[in-house]
């Protein structure tokens, strides 16, 4: 949270103090004054990521300073600081826009989780809103990569299904783009103008999870000092993607059944249910239905989420996207990194098609990415590459053994095979081989070759 600007608006100088002390420690840049007047001044000047603001005070109050703020800076996250005969007050800045209010005396924990939580929100908020400033044509079918006919089937089912409130269920192996789907849905549907909200399943511990969906109420567990939102409220009127939903506890499966059944929701520690609209797209790297058989998954939750499914297929079966995939990655990254290269050699593309992709189309970005950043020269080479992607191995001719060999001739076979690959050159068959050019040199002697080229020979 380095380098985000707050303006503290109290007239108790200790507090003042105390809060300047405390927050530029966490290396906040602070502002204080000591009214509403000097505040708007500071605002008319400053931008600021959150205001903490006083609820009584000389003149102009915190409520006036809260909408003054909102016509200033509309995305600045206001926090109330109140004192408990004037908390209603607070409450009521809540319902006209502030961010949440901490009650005085508040520890410098409490404060401090308080900024962090507004931050993160406008953060999100930011995040957002440049996401619909800017995604809306990113995301239009036409502009993503894939002209295989499986992608494209793919983009006319995403098209019919977007602007409904269908829940869709994506599936594929890891890297195939099932995050860039989901997006594809939101912002082209009548939701694009609301938050598009992704929790990663797999990444949280068990026990944060059920607290990241549907929030929590302050004491309802230890650590749990503040009232806390949960994804499905910043969700609303938006879409929240449940990423590698394969991952969740059997005990959360059963709450989230019930969100999707009833569209409500309760927050941890709280018996008072919220509603909320909030579109659902799930994706699993899983086979979920595998997972129902094992009994790790609820069968009544697989099909509460497979109302739409889709499955991207991986990038060895639609190898036809590769050349395009290649050059668009080619394009982002130059621009990103300020690099002039022209384009990608022919064995490089011929390399691609023979490589098998595990990783899928993140694994092609990668490989690109780093070959733009590290290469020499205007066009993308084999050289470029590392090793692990095939380049430089040699592709052995494609008869078959005959069954029944003794490992003996099996051996000579593949040894001979190999040398003739290398056109001879016995270094580097000896290299391919794992084994030493004295072995070589005895075991051809074994097989009767004689003669030989010059060994430290490359291929040209």
């Amino acid at each position: 949270m380095m380098g985000k600007k707050i303006l503290v608006v109290d007239d108790d100088s200790l507090l003042r103090d105390f809060l300047a002390e405390t927050l530029n420690r966490s290396g906040y840049h602070m502002d204080l004054v000591s009214t509403g007047e000097e505040a708007l001044e500071k605002m008319k000047r400053e931008d600021y990521d959150v205001i903490l603001s006083d609820v009584r005070m000389p003149n102009m109050d915190g409520m006036e300073l809260l909408k003054a703020v909102k016509d200033f800076l509309p995305d600045a996250k206001v926090v109330m600081m109140t004192a408990y005969a004037t908390v209603q007050n607070a409450v009521e800045a809540m319902k006209l826009g502030a961010f949440d209010y901490v009650m005085k005396p508040f520890s410098i924990d409490e404060i401090e989780l308080v900024i962090k939580r507004a931050l993160e929100h406008k953060q999100l908020l930011m995040e957002n809103k440049l996401l619909r400033s800017e995604v809306i044509g990113k995301y239009r079918f036409e502009n993503i990569v894939g002209k295989s006919p499986q992608m494209q089937k793919i983009f006319e089912l995403v098209e019919t299904v977007a602007d409904t409130k269908a829940t869709v269920l994506i599936t594929g192996e890891s890297g195939t783009g099932k995050e860039l789907i989901a997006k594809a849905i939101h912002y082209n549907s009548s939701r694009r103008e609301g938050p598009f909200i992704r929790i990663n399943c797999a990444a949280l511990p068990e026990g944060l999870v059920e607290s990241e969906l549907f929030g929590h109420e302050k004491g309802s567990f230890t650590g749990a000092i503040r009232q806390s939102r949960g994804r499905f409220e910043l969700a609303d009127r938006g879409t929240l993607l449940l990423d590698e939903i394969s991952e969740i506890s059997l005990h959360l499966q059963g709450k989230l059944l019930r969100v999707l059944q009833e569209r409500e929701f309760e927050r941890v520690g709280s018996g008072i249910p919220i509603q909320v609209d909030v579109r659902i797209i799930a994706t699993s790297n899983r086979n979920l239905e595998r997972l129902i058989e094992q009994g790790k998954f609820r069968e009544d939750l697989f099909y509460r989420l497979n109302v739409v499914p889709i499955h991207i297929p991986p990038l060895r079966e639609r190898k036809e996207d590769i050349p395009a995939l290649a050059q668009h990655f080619l394009k982002k990254y130059c621009l990103e990194n300020n690099r002039q290269i022209e384009g990608i050699s022919q064995k490089v593309y011929q390399m691609f098609m023979e490589y098998s992709w595990p990783g899928n189309v993140r694994e092609l970005e990668n490989y690109i990415e780093r070959a733009v950043v590290t290469a020499k020269g205007n066009i993308l080479y084999p050289r470029d590459f590392p090793k692990e992607l095939g380049f430089g191995k040699i592709k052995l001719p494609s008869e078959e053994m005959e069954v029944g060999l003794s490992l003996e001739e099996a051996e000579r076979q593949l040894i001979l095979k190999t040398l003739k690959a290398k056109g001879g050159n016995r270094t580097k068959t000896a290299e391919i081989l794992g084994i030493s050019t004295r072995t070589l040199r005895n075991k051809l002697h074994e097989y009767g070759v004689k003669g030989s080229m010059n060994e430290d020979q490359v291929d040209r």
